[in-house]
């Protein structure tokens, strides 16, 4: 079983080839592919950690679709001073889909 532990935004995320991620908004190039640096890559018994060895592992995605997350309110108030703020906030998402880990 080969998995592999990528950076995507500030989060990370441990995909296989098939799995369908939902990270922050990226671009893809014309193709439709982006290419995800990986964190750790597990290959069966053998565990790749080291910069020089993970420099060389590529892991390519192909971007699904772009959404957008679930609208989240932000509301401050300050009791007897009449302060009040109310603001919304909806992240901007892209689904993907790993397409292959080498």
């Amino acid at each position: 079983m080969v998995y592999a532990v990528v950076r995507s935004g500030g989060r990370q995320e441990k995909v296989e080839v098939g799995t369908i991620v939902t990270m922050d908004r990226v671009q893809a190039d014309k193709s439709g592919t982006i290419e995800l640096p990986a964190v750790l890559l597990v290959d069966g018994d053998k565990i790749t950690a080291d910069q020089a060895s993970l420099a060389k592992v590529k892991v390519t995605a192909t971007v699904l679709n772009d959404l957008r997350g679930p609208k989240i309110i932000i509301q401050k108030y300050k009791n007897k001073t009449g302060y009040k703020k109310r603001q919304g906030h909806r992240q901007e998402l892209t689904r993907v889909r790993i397409t292959g880990i080498k």
